[in-house]
């Protein structure tokens, strides 16, 4: 059996992923109360279906909303805990505000009493203790409907087929960090060819810049150094049941050293394992997971 627990901030795309994930063969449930979850899970477990799927959305308008019980509920019951995963979908404050003027819709928790910057605040601390026990957090402020639905399959999906999901995601640091990174690694020390006229306009995409990139000494050490400790840590990850692993590379603009330092990262990592994935945060056509 594969249980999916489904949760997060109203606005963040919770609805999307269980739809994808309907799409996909999981058998969806939302809003399910949490009282009702040991029953379920006892009910699937002795099911007749062959490794039934199900994916199960809970959020702040649970009956019972102390949710500081649901992991607990789970642990105790008769799923081993490879069987089941907990993925936490979030959004900035300011995003969640934008989302919810743009549509106009009420958000579930705001009433006569209840602005909608209060609302998002107190269903945050609600979902604090789903958003602490998660083992995915996509955080979607940057995301669109595609991308959205693209690193759910890429994180969820991709993962029941393949093993573990690597993704490489580059990024510029003027820009902030990204919050679902396991991993930073700094390439701003580099030599960088954004002080080229003839290269400022290209990514690290462009072979221009890939062969500026491949001449210099450092490149060549920092990408031999980061590639070794990827090779001795990412199988502890492993075998420690993670089902996915992002690996963030920033430079200072996010579109020249650290795209090319994915890449070639990647590259090297696909030999090791089938689901290898690059985005390119700062390249907008980029921003969708791509193999590599």
């Amino acid at each position: 059996m594969r249980l999916l627990i489904i949760s997060g901030r109203s606005g963040s795309g919770k609805t999307t992923a269980l739809h994808l994930l309907e799409d996909e063969g999981y058998t969806c449930i939302d809003n399910l109360p949490v009282d009702l979850l040991p029953a379920l899970i006892e009910q699937l477990s002795t099911s007749d279906r062959p490794s039934p799927r199900v994916a199960i959305g809970i959020d702040a308008r649970n009956i019972n909303n102390d949710l500081s019980r649901l992991m607990a509920m789970i642990e105790v019951g008769p799923l081993p805990r490879e069987s089941y995963q907990v993925i936490y979908l979030d959004s900035s404050r300011e995003v969640l505000l934008k989302r919810y003027s743009e549509t106009r819709r009420k958000h579930p928790l705001s009433d006569g009493l209840t602005d909608l910057n209060e609302a998002i605040e107190r269903e945050r601390i609600i979902l604090e203790p789903i958003s602490n026990a998660a083992d995915v957090t996509i955080d979607t402020s940057q995301l669109n409907l595609h991308e959205l639905r693209s690193a759910i399959k890429y994180l969820v999906v991709g993962s029941d087929r393949e093993g573990m999901a690597v993704l490489f995601k580059s990024f510029g640091f003027k820009y902030g960090l990204p919050v679902d990174a396991d991993f930073v690694f700094d390439v701003r020390c580099l030599p960088n060819p954004y002080w080229d006229a003839g290269l400022r306009k290209l990514s690290g995409l462009s072979p221009e810049v890939i062969a500026f990139l491949n001449g210099e000494e450092q490149v060549e050490e920092m990408y031999n150094d980061i590639l070794t400790f990827m090779r001795k840590w990412i199988p502890r990850f492993e075998n420690n049941n993670r089902s996915y692993l992002t690996i963030a590379i920033g430079c200072t603009g996010g579109f020249h050293r650290s795209v090319y330092m994915s890449e070639r990262l990647a590259k090297a990592l696909k030999a090791d394992y089938k689901n290898v994935q690059t985005r390119h945060r700062q390249i907008p056509d980029s921003s969708a997971p791509k193999h590599s």
